[in-house]
C-alpha cells in the first residue's frame, strides 16, 4: 500500500541525506485531478506486486506546489523512482505517447519504468 508522504518527508528524501539503501516510487497528485484518482487504486496494486522490494509512496503537490520546479515536471499525475542511500538518484518517468483516457499511465508503463529503474540503481 502506498503511503502519503509529507513536505518535511519528501524533503528529506530529496536532501540525499538518507544513508538506508531503498527504492521509492513516488505517484504526485492533487485533489482535483481525475486521472489521479482512477490511477490510485492501480497504483496501490502494483505497490503489492513489488512488497518489499520498493516503497510506494503518493504526495499532493498541493502540499508543496515548488516541487513541480523541484522535479522538473509539468502537471499530475507524475511518477518519480528515488533511490536513497550511498548513491541517491531521482528519475521522472516520461509522460505516455498515447495518454490512458482513465489513468493517464497505463500500470504496464509504469510497472515497467520501475523494473527498468530499479536495475539501473544496483
Amino acid at each position: 500500500m502506498a503511503e502519503r508522504l509529507s513536505k518535511k518527508a519528501l524533503q528529506i528524501l530529496l536532501s540525499g541525506k538518507i544513508k538506508e539503501e531503498a527504492a521509492l516510487a513516488v505517484k504526485f497528485y492533487s485533489n482535483g485531478c481525475h486521472y489521479c484518482h482512477s490511477l490510485k487504486e492501480r497504483y496501490e496494486e502494483l505497490s503489492e506486486e513489488f512488497d518489499d522490494e520498493v516503497y510506494f509512496y503518493a504526495f499532493n503537490v498541493e502540499d508543496y506546489p515548488e516541487i513541480e520546479n523541484i522535479l522538473n515536471f509539468r502537471g499530475v499525475p507524475a511518477i518519480c523512482f528515488m533511490k536513497v542511500g550511498s548513491n541517491p538518484r531521482i528519475r521522472l518517468m516520461s509522460e505516455p505517447e498515447e495518454p490512458n483516457d482513465d489513468t493517464w499511465y497505463e500500470v504496464s508503463d509504469i510497472r515497467k519504468f520501475i523494473e527498468d529503474q530499479r536495475r539501473k540503481s544496483k
